[in-house]
């Protein structure tokens, strides 16, 4: 190599480094909160959070990868079949990590290319717009993807210990998910930056709407791809050698999360040449969807960031919450009821939570309507009304999410603008309890319609009819006042959309009071249920003692449920009372 090439060689490399170290520099302000906030937390307080919040999230990956594991050391024991049920389990779980991975990276490429609150701040620097789009993107990605390969590695961990696989293997799956990562954020990202273009800016909200439509499809092709039920219906095939063939049927070709599967089949059997194939092929695809990328961001990102600066068209063009509803209210609180719906029908990040919500309440209720109760060996009225019993629990658990999603951050999407509502002449009781019955209403109606929906696919007995939707009746607004007394002791005015509330301590601390109370509540009715239920089924007197105890039990639940809503409420407002203006 002459002089001059060395010479030449060198200036590319170092305009390659500066380019990287101005993408590193974008990326800093990621990075220093994260060490910052362990090293100003002088009082122990952060360290504690830390560890609590750690030792819940090992607890769960500890619980995920002891049933993954006696689920495949299970199948293993199955003759002819049990490596077939391990590995279609192994597809569908590939499936729908593909799947979630895409819908996540949907929603938060959206917010971190086009809707951060600090876009602006950065688009101001003498930095290239594709150096912006190359640091938010692995942001977002970083971001949408953590989770699900953190709680995914726990079911691949077993896959390598109950098949005695080698450290090839351990290594596979780390690359093959790395790349599954980026390959789903890079789709998902090249869906959002063609919506931005097309739709215009004046109609962002339809931006929403078709994200919304998009990740219920992909929702639904997912479930309908991994056929979940081959695995328990047998029966609908002529012979077994037609129902090993389906169980055997691969997956698309042109899925990524095929070429993973593979991968990491091929790992498992022991076919180290194989699997390095379909690993380069989701390595290629990578690079090259991700340089596609980057070429397409030069083109056309800064144009849609540009459209997104425009003003919103309403969605309701019409005052659709009319004030003369209200008008039975007193002035203060009224104009804040109003204020309140306005914000939620304006804001933009509520309405792609409201679709994702509506596909998984459907595949619920779809769920009960395909459960084959006929060829089970317990008599179908006795499943039937069990069933209902723990759907109650399990609708009460849906409710907790949807809880976790609206009402908890309420409080926190007042952000900076709070002082407005402790220099106002209503009070942070009223404030409070304005934003529980603006939530509870549509939660109660919610929760009630999916119980009785289910209950009527389930065929129980009008007493199960009676007592889960009365159950259900008592325990919304508990826990709808859980998530707002919680969220105004726990606020977080700095976030810039609601998901980051849900994931601080705050957020643990109501999922695990609203886990304890659901659980407290059916341990309280399963036994006079039960007795209830067995009585009126064979025509049996209940005895002196059995009746205190039902009606010992059922109180209980009556005051644990008023309790549950005057308490985090009360505890809310003296904490969000003690914040400075």
């Amino acid at each position: 190599m002459s002089h001059e090439d060395r010479m030449i060689f060198c200036f590319y490399r170092s305009i390659k480094i500066i380019k990287m170290n101005q993408v590193l520099t974008l990326l800093k302000p990621r990075i220093w909160p994260l060490r910052n906030r362990g090293l100003s937390k002088t009082n122990g307080k952060g360290g504690a959070r830390l560890l609590l919040l750690g030792s819940f999230g090992l607890l769960f990956w500890c619980g995920i990868f002891a049933v993954s594991w006696r689920v495949l050391v299970y199948f293993k024991s199955i003759e002819d079949i049990g490596d077939i049920l391990g590995y279609k389990l192994l597809s569908m779980m590939l499936v729908v990590s593909f799947a979630l991975l895409l819908f996540s990276s949907i929603l938060t490429s959206l917010s971190r290319l086009y809707l951060s609150r600090d876009l602006l701040l950065v688009h101001s620097m003498p930095v290239s717009s594709y150096k912006i789009f190359i640091t938010r993107w692995i942001d977002s990605t970083i971001e949408s993807a953590w989770m699900v390969i953190i709680y995914t590695l726990p079911v691949l961990i077993s896959y390598g210990i109950v098949y005695q696989t080698g450290i090839f293997y351990y290594f596979n799956i780390m690359i093959s998910m790395l790349c599954l990562a980026a390959i789903a954020s890079a789709i998902s990202t090249l869906m959002v930056m063609t919506a931005v273009i097309i739709i215009p800016a004046s109609r962002m909200k339809s931006v929403f709407i078709f994200m919304g439509i998009l990740s219920f499809v992909v929702i639904y092709l997912a479930i309908r791809l991994s056929q979940p039920e081959l695995l328990v219906d047998p029966e609908v095939f002529d012979t077994v050698m037609v129902y090993i063939s389906s169980l055997q049927t691969p997956s698309s070709p042109f899925l990524p999360s095929s070429w993973v599967y593979d991968g990491i089949r091929s790992a498992l059997s022991g076919s180290i040449s194989s699997s390095l194939f379909f690993t380069a092929l989701s390595l290629s695809f990578t690079g090259m969807i991700v340089f596609a990328l980057v070429l397409l961001s030069d083109a056309i990102y800064f144009k849609g960031f540009s459209k997104t600066q425009n003003a919103p068209a309403r969605l309701f063009k019409n005052n659709v919450v009319g004030d003369r509803i209200f008008n039975f209210l007193p002035g203060p609180i009224k104009s804040f009821t109003v204020k309140e719906i306005k914000t939620f029908l304006r804001d933009q990040t509520q309405w792609t939570q409201i679709f994702l919500i509506a596909a998984l309440i459907v595949i619920y209720v779809y769920n009960f309507k395909v459960l084959p109760l006929e060829k089970s060996p317990i008599k179908t009225v006795y499943l039937q009304n069990l069933f209902s019993f723990l759907n109650m629990g399990l609708a009460l658990f849906v409710l907790t999410a949807v809880t976790a999603r609206f009402a908890y951050p309420a409080v926190s999407m007042e952000r900076e603008a709070f002082w407005l509502v402790k220099a106002s002449p209503l009070s942070i009781r009223a404030f409070l309890w304005i934003k529980f019955f603006i939530y509870y209403f549509p939660l109660l109606i919610l929760t009630e319609v999916l119980i009785v929906a289910t209950n009527l696919l389930l065929q129980v007995t009008p007493f199960m009819m009676a007592l889960s939707t009365l159950t259900v009746f008592f325990i919304v607004p508990g826990i709808v006042a859980i998530g707002i007394g919680l969220g105004a002791a726990y606020p977080d005015f700095k976030a810039e959309n609601p998901t980051q509330t849900i994931t601080s301590f705050g957020g643990l601390v109501f999922m695990i009071v609203c886990a304890g109370y659901i659980g407290l509540v059916v341990i309280l009715e399963a036994g006079p249920v039960y007795n209830l239920f067995v009585a009126g089924i064979r025509n049996k007197i209940i005895s002196l003692s059995a009746w205190i105890w039902i009606v010992g039990s059922f109180t209980l639940v009556l005051i644990l449920s008023v309790l549950a809503i005057f308490l985090p409420m009360r505890f809310g407002e003296r904490r969000l009372s003690k914040l400075p203006t």
